[in-house]
Order: structure tokens, then C-alpha cells, then sequence
């Protein structure tokens, strides 16, 4: 049986870890992490999310589901998932869709 994956980053912006969902959106939420199980699907999103500039270390994380949940293989994505590694909260920067980044 193929491992499952995710795809995680780092926002430009912000700093936080986000994981992409079902519906394409980078979120702070890893339950709501899109599963993949294809690689060509898998990639298509990285090189989409590589063109925004918005994200930076992107990368694709091994899980397993223990009692429902999305469990990362990788204690240091386990650690950034849970925190404390990063204020969570209303400091948060986010730039709106027409935003962007100077590099």
C-alpha cells in the first residue's frame, strides 16, 4: 500500500506553517490537509504554489491516520503542526488574493 501525503510550506508573509487543502487553499489547519496518493496531482499543486511566491520550503510530508486524525511520520512536522514554533493567531499576516511579496 502507497504511503499517504501531504504538502506543507511556509508562508512568505507570515512565517506559518500551512498545509494545502482539498479545495487548493494554503490553511494553518493540518486535519484539513488535502491526502495524496498521486504524484502527478501532488506535483501539479507544488508548481502551482511555486508560481504565487506566496510560500517557501514546500514540502511533502508521509502521514498516517491514528483514530481519525492525520498523524505526520516526521516528528519535526509533527512539532510545527502543534506548536509552539510559531505565534498562532490575529497577528498573523495574510495578503489578500491581488497581494503580493516583493522578493
Amino acid at each position: 500500500m502507497r504511503p499517504m501525503e501531504i504538502l506543507t510550506a511556509n508562508e512568505v508573509v507570515s512565517g506559518a506553517a500551512v498545509y494545502v487543502d482539498g479545495a487548493g487553499r494554503w490553511q494553518m489547519d493540518l486535519q484539513k490537509a488535502r491526502l495524496f496518493s498521486d504524484d502527478a496531482a501532488r506535483d501539479a499543486v507544488i508548481e502551482a504554489a511555486k508560481a504565487t511566491g506566496r510560500l517557501v520550503s514546500i514540502e511533502i510530508e508521509k502521514i498516517e491516520i491514528v483514530d481519525g486524525k492525520i498523524v505526520p511520520n516526521r516528528l519535526r512536522e509533527r512539532i510545527r503542526a502543534e506548536g509552539p514554533t510559531a505565534p498562532y493567531g490575529p497577528e498573523r499576516q495574510e495578503l489578500g488574493e491581488d497581494g503580493h511579496v516583493s522578493l
